[in-house]
């Protein structure tokens, strides 16, 4: 059984121009209090045989999370 679930992602500004940021609606429930924050991690994966070829894009620590059923907008940072 695990401590937290995802329920549902929702992808935002979708069609969205060229150099417009990612943006996802995460929503998740949380079954028990948890002390650590949650890391939450956009990974770009190029390509599906090597790992070296993913970029990780952003990286966000949420928490310290209590019981219940929560909602964050996580998006990266826009490039020029």
């Amino acid at each position: 059984m695990s401590a937290v679930n995802i329920t549902n992602v929702a992808v935002l500004d979708n069609p969205a121009a060229f150099l417009n940021p990612f943006q996802f609606e995460i929503s998740y429930e949380c079954l028990i209090p948890l002390k650590d924050d949650l890391e939450w991690k956009l990974i770009y994966v190029g390509s599906a045989e090597d790992e070296t070829y993913d970029q990780l894009l952003e990286s966000v620590l949420v928490g310290p999370v209590n019981v219940g059923n929560f909602r964050f907008v996580f998006q990266t940072l826009q490039i020029h």
